[in-house]
């Protein structure tokens, strides 16, 4: 076979490897599909009170408290519930909006934790103090806490590269981050699980979302705070080809006395911008399907004040309608 030849032989096998295929570091996915969306054909009957575990995997207190989690900045532990299923609780400010955000972008398709509030429940054998978040314990009792079902992690997915880029589901996981204004967009908030249909990719840490557009001057209103989201920008240019969106925006100037940070923060930037016009419109034609009364249950779910659902909701709404108008 000449050269010419084994080149247009080579060329053709390249080019007929699924694009999901594409892009697979040496966390491998184990030889299972890489999956990122799954085309939701029921969303206007989804529960967003429950997520992507339905009312029948909820957990069931009373919870035992089983370790400390010392990972990330948000204090949490592991604990059982009475059927023995283990949970990661959070506590803190990210507890309310994770679960809000998870239960959002589940409905238009995208894999998720399975994330429940409660709004409290005894804890059994908790340690006389915790290392993190004594101040959310009363009494052995939890307040405001988001419970994530342990899920088989095999690894994390980069924002740069993986095998969606450029793909339609990718950019609409773009616009859902600008959406919900989550700019913490790390690639450790990542999450590669596997089960019995392959491999999904998913953003595991969803607790910076429905605030302000990026990290200020502290953490006030940077997460689950009505004012802040209401007040940002969403959508800062649309073109003809390409919209940009305000998240995540650029860092506070006291990132600029934390030069790894400041750089970190900047990097991620793209992530909100230069996003097909056409991608945009398609995740927001799947949003429109959504109710009024779906949004509300996705901030109900969260506990947030009968005030504060009526205002989320109004901004998720405007958002929706935006994208719409593209």
């Amino acid at each position: 076979m000449t050269t010419n030849k084994l080149a247009v032989l080579m060329l053709l096998v390249a080019s007929s490897v699924p694009a999901v295929c594409q892009g697979l570091s040496k966390q491998d996915t184990g030889g299972t599909l890489p999956i990122l969306w799954s085309e939701p054909s029921d969303i206007r009957s989804r529960n967003l009170s429950y997520g992507a575990g339905g009312s029948e995997a909820k957990p069931q207190p009373p919870l035992k408290f089983v370790k400390e989690d010392m990972q990330g900045t948000n204090p949490k532990f592991t604990a059982e519930d009475r059927n023995g299923v283990k949970w990661t609780v959070k506590m803190g400010v990210e507890a309310q909006p994770e679960t809000a955000a998870a239960h959002l972008l589940w409905a238009v398709g995208y894999f998720t934790d399975e994330n429940y509030l409660l709004k409290e429940s005894d804890v059994s054998d908790l340690p006389v103090h915790l290392k993190r978040g004594q101040k959310f314990v009363t009494g052995g009792q939890l307040h405001d806490v988001r419970l994530k079902r342990h899920a088989k992690k095999i690894g994390e997915w980069r924002w740069r590269k993986n095998p969606f880029s450029n793909q339609r589901a990718f950019n609409g996981l773009r616009v859902m981050m600008a959406l919900i204004n989550n700019w913490d967009l790390k690639d450790t908030n990542n999450a590669i699980e596997r089960d019995d249909h392959g491999s999904k990719y998913l953003v595991s840490d969803l607790g910076a979302s429905f605030g302000t557009t990026g990290f200020g001057w502290s953490w006030m209103g940077s997460k689950g705070d009505l004012k802040s989201y209401r007040q940002s920008k969403f959508i800062s240019k649309a073109t003809p080809g390409y919209v940009d969106f305000g998240t995540p925006s650029r860092p506070a100037i006291l990132y600029f006395f934390n030069l790894p940070g400041l750089l970190r923060r900047l990097r991620m930037r793209w992530i909100g911008r230069h996003i097909p016009r056409e991608d945009a419109k398609w995740i927001g034609s799947l949003l429109a399907q959504l109710s009024p009364d779906q949004i509300r249950d996705a901030f109900r779910s969260a506990g947030f004040s009968p005030t504060e659902v009526e205002g989320f909701t109004a901004v998720v709404q405007q958002r929706i309608s935006d994208l719409n108008k593209l």
